[in-house]
């Protein structure tokens, strides 16, 4: 009973400030970040528990949707020269990022999710898929307006693209079936302040209805098998 009570008190501190929405837009594109085996292996310090069957299941289910309807789908990925001479204040923060070090096997894709032959890779070192990284130029290039966000975990690297999307002038929409942390302290708190501040928290099935509205995805880059068609 005190935690509903404390979860009306947040809502009502936030009405009139930070209970705004956004509208969807019409060319998305879908993100799955970092979903290696580093949060999916038990064995991992990097673990972020018993709920990532759940996360992968979601986002293969969303990925399988986003090819069957031409929706660009990028992958990023966390990959550090060994030891981590290009991880910077970051990695020495984190030890655990070690997991990320060319090679190791706990940075591969995790089981039950494969990259599409016109899916787009993106290596990272940091929280945030923007940072150093070409997404913005590639999204805006392709005409992209929303961002739909997968992956892990969501208080860092889901949080902190959600965050620079909105900065770089993409709606972000945040799966909340699609995306995992290891407590859920930490992750209900972020979705809370995601869809007050930054974009909107959706369930998977209210992303698959919306997809399903749109007529037609944004343009197939060129050389992929819809490119030329419609």
């Amino acid at each position: 009973m005190g935690d509903d009570r404390n979860a009306e008190a947040l809502a009502a501190n936030y009405a009139g400030a930070f209970d705004g929405r956004l509208a969807l837009g019409r060319r998305p594109a879908l993100v799955v970040i970092d979903i290696a085996r580093a949060y999916t292996d038990p064995g991992s310090p990097l673990y972020a528990g018993d709920g990532m069957p759940g996360v992968v299941a979601s986002t293969a289910r969303l990925v399988a949707d986003a090819h069957v309807r031409g929706i660009p789908v990028y992958w990023t990925e966390v990959r550090f020269q060994a030891g981590g001479a290009d991880g910077g204040v970051f990695y020495r923060k984190v030890p655990a990022l070690a997991c990320f070090d060319e090679g190791n096997p706990l940075g591969e894709l995790a089981e039950g999710l494969e990259v599409g032959p016109g899916d787009v890779r993106v290596v990272k070192q940091y929280a945030s898929s923007f940072f150093g990284t070409s997404l913005a130029a590639s999204l805006t290039a392709r005409g992209v307006d929303s961002l739909v966000i997968a992956g892990v975990s969501t208080s860092g690297c889901v949080r902190a693209t959600a965050v620079d999307a909105v900065q770089h002038g993409f709606i972000p929409v945040v799966v909340r079936d699609a995306v995992g942390d290891r407590h859920p302290g930490p992750h209900e708190a972020n979705l809370f302040d995601i869809q007050a501040k930054y974009g909107e928290v959706l369930a998977e099935a209210e992303v698959l209805t919306w997809w399903a509205s749109l007529p037609g995805g944004p343009p197939a880059p060129p050389g992929s098998p819809r490119a030329g068609q419609g």
